[in-house]
């Protein structure tokens, strides 16, 4: 017997060198308009690109990627 099951999706951010895991906040919202909704929160999500989805652990999991270079 087959059993299909629908994954929770989580989205990743790297920020202070550290990732910090954001929930869904709506599975009806693309991927693009989740990084939107959290930028209100975290403005270097502004310019971020998204990557993913991977599963990972039963979700898939996105990536919120700064695109912003560091100086120096």
């Amino acid at each position: 017997m087959l059993l299909a099951t629908k994954l929770d999706r989580v989205f990743v951010m790297k920020t202070k060198g550290k990732d910090i895991t954001l929930e869904d906040p709506n599975p009806e919202l693309s991927p693009e308009a989740v990084m939107n909704h959290y930028s209100h929160h975290y403005p270097e999500l502004i310019t971020a690109k998204l990557e993913g989805p991977e599963i990972k652990e039963d979700k898939f999991e996105y990536r919120f990627t700064s695109v912003m270079g560091t100086k120096g």
